[in-house]
Formats: C-alpha cells, structure tokens, sequence
C-alpha cells in the first residue's frame, strides 16, 4: 500500500529517505515544498534543491493525494465554512474553517463518527467506525489550504471536531508533531487547541508529551447526577477524578491556562445553582470558563438556555473568568458532526 506523504513526521521521513539511499538532509526541502507551497500539485517534479533521483522514488513510493470536498456551507458572510470531506476509503468527515480578525482557524475531527456518546451532540448519533490516521487529521488543513485558501495562512487548529481526540491519541500527537514543524506548518504550539471529554490518564499522558499544546474539557454540568445523564464517560471518570487530573496536568503543564466548556442547556444545567457548584470546582484554578449556547440537533430534545447572561454573571461574582464563545455556524448545522449525520440518515432514507 502506497503511504501518504502527509502522515509523515519529520523525524520518520528522514528515516523513509535513509531507507531508500537518499540524503536525509532532503526531508527540509520536501517539508518546505509540501507544506509551505499552496500550488505543490503542479509543481511536484520542480523542487528546488532536491535531485531528480529522490522526486522519482518518493512519487513512485508515496501518494499526495487530497481529502475530496464533497460539500461546502457558508455562514457568518463567509467567516464560516463547513466542510464535508470525504476519505479515500468513502466514508465522511467534518470540518469546519472560522475567519477572525486575526485569521483563520479551522476545526478537524479526529475519528469517523464517536463512542463517548454524549446525549446532546450530533457525532454520536452514528458511532464510530474507525481512527483517522495521522494523514487524514493533518490533510483536512492541507486540503482546506490548497483548494480554497491559496495564500492566506491557517493560524489556529482545534481538535473539536467529531470524535474524542484522545481516543486517538497516538494520530492525533503525531498530527500535531507535523503541523507545528517550522519546516513544515509552522503553526505555533499555543495556538493549537485539544478538547476532551475526560480520558483521565490520557490527560495526565498529554501534559507530560505536549506541555505547549492548550487543552479544554467538556465539562458541561457541575454535578455527577447531571453529568451522568448527558455524558456517560462520566460512570467511568467521574469529577472528582477529573479534576485531579486538571490539577496534575496544570502542575505539570505550569505555563498554560485550562478551558472547561460548558454547553448550556435549557433546564438542565443552566440553573444558578449550576454556577455556583461550577465556581466551586473552578476555584483557585488557572481556567476560563467558555460558555457554550446549543446548536439544536434535530433528533435531540435539548435546548437553548436562557440564562447564559445570569449563568455568566454569577460566575463572574464568584471571580471566575469566563467568556460566552461567539456563534459561528449556526445557520449551517456547524456544530459537531451535523452536517455528516444527515448525509447519512439522507441516504438510508433514500
């Protein structure tokens, strides 16, 4: 089977061009040419300062190929764009491209579809089928450059896209590995983002091997009666545990700052109440707190709160800082894998 270029760090393409009798010292011009160069498909047999030998062996032992769009929505006038990509093997991905004022930030998903079944979200409600590999999570931002970027530059990655990152660890570390190359990619490591849902010794993994990376947790309730009901993750690791991973990972971790996300909704964990046992465990901890309001999923009875402005004032009496994530998407079905789980109930019906 015919590797692609994509899923190779660094490290191990100047052990794929030693292998094959070629100067390991070429792995600094293909990651330049391949990641730095946005029109790299007409102009693959012209590296610079790469022989001919080596342009002949890797295009005959390496592929570099990219993910195929199959749908594009729009948002926001243009400030977001959700993607449906689709893999080599057919099956489908989500993800999602938001421009802010200091530029592009793009959302991949990690895994085809998602076990942690979170009762409020759209990518469990077709489980998972598979891992992404390494290629498939580092091409959805090669992809998304080359077909419809061209020369303007994604400056942020987070991993909240379908599926639980740390379900995938290994290909998700090695993903991040190639894109903050500064060979490569380039994009610094404080302006990528992981989201869990609280794998608890990948947790305490992660801060040990990715110190730099920011991570978040989907928290979503400040009691285990309620977040028993809407994230059974919550049986296995429940918020005791989880937050003393938090607190060992901001020992191990001690320049970065933790987001819990919280995702409100309407009579279920929005109460003030809520608040305050949320201020409670946030307390003295080096966290903001980012407030969620609910895309509806239309095969979920969830919805929108009303007191995401009381919900956030009370937080903010009790010195917790806090911030309601602006909406993007909403008119696109944008939030987590939506967009992906109607194309496939479409076809079933069909």
């Amino acid at each position: 089977m015919i590797k692609s270029f994509f899923g190779f760090t660094f490290e191990n393409l100047e052990t794929f061009l030693i292998k094959n009798n070629l100067n390991k010292n070429n792995a600094i011009s293909l990651f330049n040419f391949f990641f730095k160069n946005y029109n790299f498909i007409d102009e693959i047999n012209h590296i610079e300062n790469v022989s001919k030998k080596t342009i002949e062996i890797i295009n005959k032992k390496l592929k570099f190929v990219l993910l195929k769009i199959i749908k594009k929505s729009t948002d926001n006038n243009g400030k977001t764009i959700k993607f449906l990509l689709e893999l080599f093997d057919k099956e489908c991905i989500e993800t999602v491209l938001m421009k802010f004022d200091y530029g592009y930030s793009i959302c991949v998903s990690t895994q085809v579809g998602c076990n942690m079944g979170c009762k409020f979200c759209a990518s469990g409600l077709i489980k998972k089928i598979r891992n992404l590999t390494t290629e498939e999570i580092v091409l959805q931002i090669i992809t998304i450059q080359q077909e419809f970027l061209k020369d303007e530059k994604i400056k942020n990655v987070v991993f909240m896209g379908i599926g639980e990152p740390f379900d995938n660890y290994k290909n998700v570390v090695n993903a991040i590995k190639i894109i903050t190359n500064h060979f490569g990619l380039g994009i610094a490591e404080r302006k990528i983002t992981v989201s869990t849902s609280g794998i608890v010794p990948k947790i305490i993994k992660f801060a040990k091997e990715q110190p730099k990376i920011s991570l978040a947790i989907s928290l979503h309730a400040s009691t285990d009666k309620i977040r028993n009901k809407i994230m059974p993750i919550n049986y296995l690791w429940n918020i005791k545990k989880l937050f003393n991973a938090i607190k060992k990972y901001l020992k191990i971790a001690t320049n970065k700052r933790i987001t819990i996300e919280y995702l409100l909704l309407k009579n279920i964990n929005d109460s003030i109440n809520d608040a305050i046992m949320l201020a409670k465990l946030v307390k003295n901890m080096h966290c903001i707190v980012d407030l969620i309001l609910y895309n509806k999923v239309e095969e979920h009875t969830f919805e929108r709160s009303n007191n995401a402005h009381l919900f956030a004032e009370t937080l903010i009496k009790n010195n917790v800082n806090v911030v309601t994530r602006i909406e993007y998407g909403k008119k696109i079905s944008a939030a987590c894998g939506q967009l992906r789980c109607k194309r496939i109930l479409n076809k079933k019906i069909n």
